[in-house]
């Protein structure tokens, strides 16, 4: 059986969206104590990579990747992004997906979609036509007049993927964007995710729980240790391109599978 998404192995040349992570670490107040989310965390990521993180809950992958996209500062070290720290949320250089769509349930997907540009005063005329493309790229064509209560959760998940790329920054971000998914859907999403990511050439850092999806959709898997969260193992993903689910049950990717599993096993 071969993949639902037909995608290309031939990738456009990568776009600039190099991080670089240094030595970061997050400490935060609970209950009048210091609790060490992260501790020197160091990660040097290529442009047009698709890398993911993995690792027990409470770990700090989410803060991390909150760090990534601007919306908290580390307590020490640093994050460059194109060569430049990223101190607060900026569109054109990351973009982010969430794990819930939240979606305005008042207004139609394209109108989702474009509401980002909206907010930057970006011209009716010109978002529109950017919204439209973003919904085709994502597999959407012909239902931007749709409200979210007319779309199912798979194509929740897309408009706000949508809404993600529809600034075109060459970082995307992703926090269990499939968590919320049927097994059937959340394969058939990352399916479609590596046919947007091959089509845009774009640094992807996904978080993600499911060790399958992680050895499925990465060039590199990062692990991360139980709190206080380190980076305790990087596998490089040898298996080729386009995936495909006959993968899911060879050697190989039982043998990666296995490795990550064993680490977080130790650490939890």
């Amino acid at each position: 059986m071969q993949p639902l998404a037909n995608v290309t192995p031939l990738k456009p040349a990568p776009r600039a969206g190099a991080i670089q992570i240094n030595d970061v670490g997050q400490v935060y107040k609970a209950r009048g104590q210091d609790v060490v989310a992260l501790s020197e965390v160091s990660l040097d990521i290529k442009p047009g990579r698709f890398v993911v993180l993995v690792g027990p809950s409470g770990c700090g992958k989410s803060t991390l990747l909150m760090m990534l996209a601007g919306l908290r500062q580390p307590t020490s070290g640093t994050i460059l992004i194109n060569g430049t720290p990223i101190t607060q949320p900026d569109p054109d250089r990351v973009g982010v997906v969430f794990q819930e769509a939240s979606l305005f349930p008042w207004l139609t997907a394209e109108d989702n979609v474009e509401f980002p540009l909206a907010l930057r005063g970006v011209p009716k005329a010109e978002r529109r036509a950017r919204a439209e493309e973003a919904l085709k790229l994502v597999g959407l064509e012909g239902f931007g007049k749709r409200h979210p209560h007319e779309l199912s959760g798979g194509m929740k998940q897309r408009v706000s993927i949508a809404r993600g790329l529809v600034q075109d920054p060459p970082v995307l971000l992703m926090d269990e964007p499939f968590a919320a998914l049927d097994e059937q859907t959340r394969m058939t999403m990352g399916d479609e995710l590596l046919r947007i990511w091959a089509a845009t050439g774009k640094t992807v850092v996904f978080v993600t729980h499911s060790l399958t999806e992680a050895v499925y959709l990465a060039d590199e898997v990062v692990v991360m240790s139980a709190r206080p969260g380190r980076i305790v193992d990087q596998l490089q993903i040898p298996l080729p391109r386009p995936r495909t689910y006959e993968m899911l049950s060879g050697d190989a990717f039982s043998t990666l599978r296995d490795r990550i599993w064993r680490h977080i096993r130790k650490s939890a």
